[in-house]
């Protein structure tokens, strides 16, 4: 059976190859703006959005389609659009914790066996200087990240710790995920 990947995060494409070294990938078509859901819900929606999307032009394999959000004190911080907005949102993260939710929604096709999950991780940043936030927004790396930040990338220098899955955090929870697809026999 085929997998596909209903994604055009280059992150989620490397931790995908850790449970599948061949699998397609189909960007999906989705509006990730205007919803006025809590975190999980939202993250849950927009994965089972994205899956719906690319299960319509394909008709046999799997789809995994996932969605990070992050959240401080249940409001959401979206991928930043300008300057401006990374640095409010870094600087609304500096020395406090955060949640980050992986909505994580598995279609199966033809025959249209659903299963969607959310996992959750919680992060804490070290108090950031705002010359530690300019230079990190001069990086560029901020722009397509929710939250504003990459842990895996320079983002990792302002994390003192996290309680949960590291990988959920970059944006696919793939322990997790590798046992509902093993549930599912692939």
């Amino acid at each position: 059976m085929k997998i596909y990947l209903a994604s055009k995060s280059p992150r989620r494409q490397e931790l995908l190859k850790k449970i599948y070294s061949r699998f397609e990938i189909i960007p999906p078509e989705v509006k990730e703006e205007g919803y006025s859901l809590n975190p999980m819900e939202l993250a849950l929606t927009l994965s089972r959005q994205k899956a719906e999307n690319v299960a319509a032009k394909i008709k046999e394999g799997v789809i995994v389609a996932a969605d990070t959000v992050v959240a401080v004190e249940g409001k959401v911080l979206g991928k930043p659009r300008d300057e401006e907005e990374a640095y409010f949102m870094l600087k609304t993260l500096s020395g406090r914790e955060h949640d980050v939710y992986t909505g994580v929604t598995l279609m199966e096709q033809p025959q249209k066996r659903e299963k969607s999950f959310v996992e959750a991780t919680r992060v804490w940043f070290y108090p950031l200087t705002d010359e530690e936030i300019k230079n990190y927004i001069d990086s560029r790396e901020p722009f397509d990240k929710a939250g504003a930040y990459g842990i895996q990338g320079k983002g990792a220098l302002f994390v003192a710790r996290i309680e949960g899955c590291y990988f959920n955090v970059v944006g696919l929870p793939v322990a997790r995920l590798y046992r509902e697809l093993r549930e599912w026999g692939y």
